[in-house]
This record gives C-alpha cells, sequence and structure tokens, in this order.
C-alpha cells in the first residue's frame, strides 16, 4: 500500500478540497466519502471509486486493482477528513450521470425544497429507500447530495436510490406525463389530513422546516396534505415529515 506523510500531496490537497468544497466537487465531478461502512456500501452497490485513503491497522474491503490505496498517519487523516471525528477511512468516487429521465415509471416519488440541512436530506434519502420510493428529486435550494455529511447520513442509500436535482418547472412535465399528482405537505384551504389521502402513487413535496413550500410549488400541487399533531406543535422536522407520508404511501 502507498504512503503518504505530507499535507502538500496533490492528493490529500485533491480529497481535502473534495470533502470541504461543492464548487470544486462539480468542477471535478468526484466525491468523497466517509467510514469503512460507507465504502463497503459503495463497493457493493457499484460506485465508480478512485481512492482509498486509510490510517495504519485499518482494515480495509477488497478494492478493484485500479483504486488508489495509500495509508497516511492519524493526524494527515484529521487534516483531510472532514468530520469532527474520522473514523480512518476516506475515500473518493466519481459523480454518476444524473440527467433526468424521459418518463417516471414508478409509483411514488419524494421531491423535496429548499430542505438545506444536509443531515435532513441524507435522512430522508435513507427514509425513501427504506420505504421504496422510486426515486428523490432535489429542487431549488437543496443541500448538495454529496457533502460527505450527506452520504454519511443517508446510509448508503446514496448508492441505492436514484436522486435528481432540477427546477419544479423541469419536474411538473414529468409527473404529468407519468400521471403521478403532486401532493404537497402545506396548510390551504382544500388540505386533508395525510390518512385520507392516497398517497400510493404520487410525487410527494416537501418543503423546507422553517419556510414551507415556496407559493409556485403550493400552486403547483394538485392536492394538500397535513399531517395529525398536537396543537401545542406548529411542525414536524423535514426528515420526520418526509418519513411519516412516505410511510403513510407505502403502507
Amino acid at each position: 500500500m502507498e504512503q503518504i506523510t505530507s499535507r502538500s500531496n496533490p492528493l490529500m490537497t485533491h480529497l481535502r478540497k473534495l470533502g470541504s468544497s461543492h464548487s470544486y466537487r462539480n468542477k471535478t465531478g468526484e466525491y468523497l466519502g466517509d467510514s469503512g461502512k460507507l465504502l463497503r456500501e459503495a463497493l457493493q452497490w457499484g460506485a465508480e471509486l478512485t481512492a482509498v485513503v486509510c490510517t495504519q491497522g485499518t482494515e480495509l474491503p477488497q478494492l478493484p486493482p485500479d483504486v488508489r490505496a495509500v495509508e497516511v498517519p492519524q493526524g494527515l487523516m484529521e487534516y483531510i477528513s472532514p468530520m469532527e471525528t474520522p473514523q480512518g477511512v476516506l475515500f473518493s468516487a466519481k459523480r454518476p450521470a444524473s440527467a433526468l429521465p424521459d418518463t417516471l415509471p414508478g409509483r411514488r416519488y419524494l421531491a423535496l425544497e429548499g430542505v438545506q440541512d444536509p443531515g435532513n436530506v441524507g435522512t430522508i434519502l435513507r427514509t425513501a429507500d427504506a420505504f421504496d420510493a422510486d426515486g428523490l428529486f432535489l429542487l431549488t435550494g437543496c443541500a448538495d447530495l454529496y457533502s460527505p455529511k450527506t452520504l454519511r447520513a443517508s446510509m448508503g442509500a446514496a448508492f441505492r436510490r436514484p436522486v435528481w436535482s432540477c427546477t419544479l418547472e423541469e419536474l411538473l412535465p414529468l409527473r404529468k406525463g407519468a400521471g403521478l399528482p403532486l401532493i404537497g405537505t402545506a396548510l390551504r384551504e382544500d388540505t386533508v389530513d395525510a390518512r385520507q389521502a392516497d398517497l400510493s402513487r404520487a410525487v410527494l413535496l416537501i418543503g423546507s422546516e422553517g419556510r414551507g413550500l415556496s407559493q409556485e410549488a403550493l400552486d403547483a400541487c394538485d392536492q394538500t396534505v397535513r399531517i395529525p399533531m398536537s396543537e401545542r406543535c406548529e411542525s414536524l422536522n423535514a426528515a420526520v415529515a418526509a418519513a411519516v407520508v412516505l410511510w403513510e404511501g407505502w403502507r
């Protein structure tokens, strides 16, 4: 295994930038993953790895022969890792093609608008995977799917479920062509209890916890639903709201 000890090594500089810069990830077409578990998920689901970095004594799974494997001191791992507590393994991989599909053949999709917290986006993707959503759309203002925090929160679902970044204007003709209603979680005059709506075949739209859905998104919805809760509470965390409607649609 190759050994690197210098912070100025080009690979170390590259990995550090991948972990910290959205624009650099877009420019290079690569992303950074953190932890041995995420590495095993990436290998299992066919992610195109480019390099794996570990600290001394860390056990690695079998890597493809063309993947660069590097051992670094603990201090250097802490320097290049975006996490406060590195888990001894980092890897870089090429971002898969993410062009919008021509059609939506599935039954249930999730779309997020303005969900900026990477932990929420990753958790929502993990939940969408658990309840068999056919894909996730990240609309304007959402966290980067390929930030290390989003990937870690997804627990490997980022490698298993299709995710597309697009605008609301691009999503609308897709769902219309598939005959899928757009159902948002919001309050309007026609809002119904989520338990009374048919969420089994739809594009489910979730807004940010602070601002909710934009007026443009609300105007595009065929229906809106509310999640019944205590009158003392105004709203739910976006990831929790997504979990409730995804489970209801799956059920």
